[in-house]
Parts: structure tokens; sequence; C-alpha cells
């Protein structure tokens, strides 16, 4: 006879995997939702993402990158300075914003700005009737809410990307320079020298994924929601929370997968 403990961990385990199954499965069903409202995107409400997802993420983006850099180079001394490696040290820190710290952070805060956002927007117009409302006249509120939203975070994530990676390696030479009287030349020399364009490509295959993630999770979650007013806010921290979770997931299968693909 199976104990109390056993039982209620069973029927936990049991309600956790079909959450997962149908979180799944909302995901499936919004990916391709949007794929099938691609064909009849509305341009207005894309510029209007390009704008708030891509645009108005800038500055941000960029003080994150500019921190990044300098944090990174001076973590790096401890151990360049210990081993006497002062001279890998452009490729050290070329490679870790390339491939790990500039596309995880801009998808922390993406994440945290953007799918927030997004999740709450979508989540006012649920519980507010406006998505049935649409479906009512006969439009499809994923032609015209849903993949603008998606293929804007797309584009705004590799756009920002370029410039994050720009103003983080910059940085990173400064500190260099400042903090180990590394010059320049010697820190773009090594970055040059040991660093390839496939080390470039993990980056933005990383950045690409991490927005599809952001973009559908909070998505989905927004469409989900039901009550009121509560709804919004679960929905807006829903989205952060799982957003931030897929992002790590997929950064661990993607370094996993593309350190032996690009080796």
């Amino acid at each position: 006879m199976s104990s109390p403990v056993s039982t209620t961990a069973l029927a936990w385990l049991g309600r956790s995997a079909m959450r997962a199954v149908g979180g799944v499965g909302a995901l499936a069903l919004v990916a391709g939702r949007t794929a099938w409202g691609l064909r009849r995107l509305e341009r207005r409400e894309l510029t209007r993402g390009l704008v708030q997802f891509g645009y108005g993420s800038l500055p941000l983006a960029l003080a994150t990158a500019a921190l990044a850099g300098v944090i990174v180079v001076v973590q790096a001394a401890l151990y360049i300075q210990r081993f006497g490696a002062r001279a890998f040290l452009g490729w050290a820190a070329g490679y870790g914003v390339l491939w790990e710290f500039g596309p995880l952070l801009l998808g922390l805060i993406m994440s945290a700005r953007i799918g927030a956002r997004n999740a709450a927007e979508l989540a006012t117009l649920k519980v507010g009737g406006q998505i049935e409302g649409l479906r009512g006249i006969g439009l499809d509120p994923f032609a015209l809410l849903v993949a603008p939203r998606v293929v804007a975070m797309e584009v705004s994530m590799l756009a920002l990307s370029t410039f994050t990676f720009l103003v983080s390696i910059l940085c990173e030479a400064v500190a260099a320079k400042l903090t180990l009287d590394l010059p320049v030349r010697v820190f773009f020399g090594t970055f040059a020298q040991m660093l390839s364009p496939s080390d470039l490509l993990g980056g933005v295959v990383k950045t690409g994924a991490f927005g599809l993630a952001i973009s559908l999770v909070s998505t989905a979650v927004g469409l989900r929601a039901k009550g009121g007013a509560r709804a919004v806010g679960e929905a807006a921290a829903s989205a952060v929370v799982l957003g931030c979770a897929a992002i790590f997931l997929l950064d661990f299968l993607l370094t996993t997968l593309l350190s032996r693909v690009l080796a």
C-alpha cells in the first residue's frame, strides 16, 4: 500500500508533466500558426515592433555590453597575470563575448524588457476579449499580432547583437590597456589571429535562437492568459521566468552542439 507522501509526490509529478506537455503544445501551436501567418504579415505592426524592440532597447543593450566587456577583462586579468598569458587576453575575451556573454546577456535583457511587455500586451487583449473579437470578424490574430512580433524580435536581436559585440570588444581593449597596460595592437592581434568566422557564427546562431525563444514563449504565455487584471501580471512574470529558463537550456544545448559542428 503506497504511503500518502508517495501518492502526493506522484500526483505532483503528474500535474507537472501535464503542464509541461501543455506548454510544449502551446509553443508548437504558436510556432505553426505564426509561420502560417507570415504570408499575411501586418507591416504596420512589424514597424512598431522594430522600433519598440530594436531601437528602444539599443541604449540598454549598449550599456550592458560595455559593462560586460570591462567585467570580462577584469575577471580574466586575475588568471592572466597568475599564468603570465597576457598576450592571449584578446583571444580569450573576444571568444567569451562572441560565444557566451554577448548572446546570453542580450537574451536575458530582451526577455526581461520585451518578453514581459509582449506577454502583458497580448494578455490584456486576451482577457479583454479583443482576440476573440478579431476571430469573430474573420481576422487572424496570429497574422495581425503575433507574426509581426516574432519577426521584429528576430531582426532586432540580430541587429542589436552586431552593435553589442562591437561595443563590448572595444571596451575590452580599453579595459585591457588601463588594467594590464596591454597594448591595443597586441589585444587585437591575438583576437584576429586566433578567432575564426565560425566563432562569430556561433554567437549569431545563439542570438537568433534566443530571440525566437523569447518571442514564442512570451506570445504563448500571453495568449493563454485567463481571468482579469491579475492574469496580465502573472503572464508578464511567467514570460520572464520561462524565457530565461529557455535561454539557459538553449545555451547549454547549442554550446554542446556548435562546439562539435564548428570545431
